[in-house]
């Protein structure tokens, strides 16, 4: 169990918010493979700074790069969908392309999005996930879960992330999470912001607290079969 893990996640840098302890946790015991849906820096921009979304993109793909590498991880895949339009995408498309890595990687493990979290493009891959890994499907996958995201999982106020699964983490396993996240430069700030090695450690304690251990990482489990 959890031999083959795909990751599909809507912005390069939610893979390690998510999943950073997982990765670095079962690094050299698993397969990983990462998917990103969304580039995740248009939205930031005017139409017209064509320039600038460009170069932008290109440093967030880079930096992707860069911090998965850093946990030994390879395997990656940028689909670059328009960032914060996914709503305006058809849910088949994203589903096809779920699929297909679900056909080529075989994972027996699905990993994405919380549909709670406050982020439309997180909630969209989330239920283009459901839609690729549901029972019957001639893709169908064992084990599906969900995975929190600092800045938008615990933001839904009325619709709290609950987790179900936690996996223990040492400090070694925790620090490579956050040397990984670091590498995304435009995406850290200072605490209180979430996205930064504060915040990130604050969760990990809470979560930790919360399966009587001193670090976790928290996830929802949709879907668990044990072999």
């Amino acid at each position: 169990m959890f031999e083959r893990i795909l990751i599909v996640v809507a912005h390069p840098d939610d893979e390690i918010l998510g999943c950073g302890g997982l990765i670095a946790r079962n690094r050299k015991k698993s397969e990983f493979r990462i998917v990103f849906i969304a580039e995740g820096s248009s939205c930031r921009y005017m139409k017209n700074e064509r320039d600038e979304i460009s170069k932008a993109i290109s440093e967030r793909t880079n930096q992707a790069i860069k911090s998965l590498n850093l946990m030994g991880i390879l395997d990656v895949h940028f689909t670059n969908l328009e960032c914060g339009k996914l709503d305006q995408v058809p849910i088949l498309e994203m589903n096809r392309e779920i699929e297909k890595h679900i056909l080529e990687f075989q994972p027996d493990t699905v990993i994405s999005h919380s549909s709670k979290d406050t982020n439309s493009d997180h909630r969209r891959v989330a239920e283009a996930t459901l839609m690729a890994t549901r029972p019957g499907a001639m893709n169908y996958v064992a084990n599906v879960f969900a995975c929190e995201i600092l800045s938008s999982s615990e933001w839904a106020f009325s619709e709290a992330f609950l987790p179900n699964y936690f996996l223990p983490l040492s400090k070694e396993h925790l620090d490579l999470k956050i040397s990984s996240l670091l590498i995304y430069e435009s995406e850290v700030k200072t605490f209180p912001f979430p996205r930064s090695p504060r915040g990130l450690t604050t969760l990990a304690q809470y979560r930790g607290m919360q399966s009587a251990h001193e670090y976790a990482e928290a996830f929802q489990a949709i879907r668990l079969i044990e072999k």
